[in-house]
């Protein structure tokens, strides 16, 4: 093995821990995030309030898209991000609906 290819290596190692570090943070925030669109989903089943805000939806994904345009993220993809979970968090104030 060469010198070049032990430090790409090492680098790639590098990197691969970031991802990692990273992947556990956002697994942890998403978790974070569930148990308060869980209790608000409660809150809306305990006073029949619809299981959808479309409005607050809308300011939403506006505000994330202008977030990911500040971290350099494409703001697609995380319009794409955060309808999905959206669509999760309305799945589940619908389920507790019933």
């Amino acid at each position: 093995m060469t010198e070049g290819t032990r430090r790409a290596d090492e680098i790639l190692a590098n990197h691969r821990d970031s991802i990692d570090r990273l992947d556990a943070i956002l697994v942890y925030t998403l978790g974070e995030r569930f148990k308060h669109t869980q209790a608000v989903g409660r809150l809306k089943a305990e006073h029949q309030l619809p299981p959808s805000d479309p409005a607050r939806e809308e300011r939403q994904i506006e505000r994330l898209e202008w977030l990911a345009k500040e971290a350099d993220l494409d703001p697609e993809f995380a319009k794409k991000f955060l309808n999905f979970i959206i669509s999760e968090v309305i799945r589940h104030h619908e389920r507790l609906q019933r």
